[in-house]
């Protein structure tokens, strides 16, 4: 039931101690604010690492081989390893029940593409079709290499935007012969990369091609495959994990490598990555809920100390009212609306500021690891009704103490 009369009391001490509710409120906000932009970072976190792991399939494991370096059965350390066509054949008779996509690529750095006047050095990648969706490429005109490409060793390419733009300005690049180290592909494609430009600044040519054009024989210089997806990440991590176990224990056979020779064959795991970046971020907002929490629970602390005093102040008030019959329940009442007001009134205003502050100045924000922060609207409403609540459980203890006054020594009270 609204009580005028209350309300006015209420607004009547604010107005006699406005300095002592402005830091008190104060208190109260900034840690709502701080919280809200807490938790608003940590999301922004989270969505850095993601993007940063979007630059290829979500469960992408890849390979290259490198330099022993232990003896083993004879074979002197120092050997450079090379993984061949039949490495690759191999890997899909053995796994291929697990493996959804796979890639094999031939690379050559620094290879020289020239269109009319125009001319530039890249990276020239021979592939299988699969790699596109291994890569995350999105294709903005024509088409990417396919399987006929593949079988007939097709002189087709698929050029990066960057290569594009350097190579073709605004003139549409798909039919058009390019030469590569003097041989001539056509350009059947052009892709993005979520990786940016340096992802956009290469070829990509069918893996056939490439090794028969540029001395590859059958030589193989990186695997690219992903997992059948599982029902969790959890599940899907493990058999990620088993997965790159077994990897390495065929390619060590296969190539007579040590079996703990790690600097001949290198395998990355994007899951592993995965989930030990996203275990830190849970970590980190773990950490800034605490920091929030402490700093809001700094704030009820005051609130609770200001209604002390208060209480104190008032005495023979409180003794007069309960001479004259108030229950005390309504003494109990005064005093928690006055403390639920000024607490949810300053901690809808830390709310607001936080959430525009995000609004306004987080996309803003774009650093390698931290993208686009922002914080769940019904979090942060239940962190103010959460910080409401403890308002009123601050106010109630001095409240209670108020009711429990008897009249006689209030009123005796100086």
């Amino acid at each position: 039931m609204f009580d005028l009369d209350r309300w006015n009391e209420i607004f009547e001490t604010i107005r006699k101690n406005k300095l002592r509710t402005f830091l008190t409120g104060l208190s109260v906000a900034s840690g709502i604010f701080i919280l809200v932009v807490l938790l608003g970072i940590g999301e922004g976190m989270r969505n850095g690492i993601a993007r940063e792991f979007e630059q290829d399939a979500s469960n992408l494991i890849f390979v290259w081989p490198g330099v022993t370096s232990k003896e083993y059965k004879g074979l002197n350390p120092g050997r450079r390893i090379q993984m061949k066509n039949e490495d690759y054949n191999q890997l899909l008779l053995l796994f291929g029940d697990r493996i959804d996509k796979t890639a094999g690529t031939f690379q050559n750095w620094g290879m020289v593409l020239t269109y009319g006047k125009e001319n530039g050095s890249y990276d020239v990648r021979g592939s299988f079709p699969a790699y596109q969706e291994l890569e995350n490429i999105s294709l903005t005109s024509g088409r990417f290499i396919d399987l006929n490409d593949l079988k007939n060793s097709e002189k087709t390419m698929v050029i990066g935007h960057r290569v594009k733009l350097d190579l073709f300005k605004d003139e549409d690049p798909i039919g058009k012969m390019v030469q590569v180290s003097g041989v001539n592909f056509k350009v059947v494609g052009v892709y993005t990369d979520p990786g940016g430009e340096r992802e956009e600044s290469r070829v990509v040519i069918p893996i056939t091609t490439a090794q028969k054009a540029f001395g590859g024989g059958t030589n193989v210089d990186r695997l690219y495959i992903t997992l059948k997806p599982e029902d969790s990440f959890d599940a899907s991590v493990a058999a990620s994990t088993q997965f790159s176990k077994e990897l390495d224990e065929f390619l060590k056979s296969r190539h007579t490598i040590a079996p703990d020779d790690n600097s001949a064959i290198h395998i990355n795991n994007t899951l592993e990555n995965a989930k030990r970046f996203f275990t830190l971020m849970d970590m980190i907002r773990l950490f800034f809920w605490g920091v929030g929490i402490c700093t809001i629970i700094a704030g009820v602390v005051g609130v609770s100390n200001i209604m002390l005093i208060i209480v104190k102040e008032r005495t023979r008030e409180i003794g007069i009212r309960k001479a004259l019959g108030a229950q005390p329940l309504s003494i109990i009442a005064m005093i928690l609306h006055e403390s639920i007001f000024v607490t949810a009134i300053a901690g809808f205003l830390g709310l607001i500021f936080s959430l525009a502050l995000l609004e306004f100045v987080g996309p803003l924000i774009e650093t390698q690891y931290i993208y686009n922060p922002t914080v769940n609207f019904t979090v942060a409403i239940n962190t103010v009704v959460i910080l409401v609540l403890a308002g009123a459980i601050a106010g109630f203890f001095p409240a209670w103490r108020a009711a429990r006054i008897k009249p006689i020594i209030a009123l005796r009270d100086e």
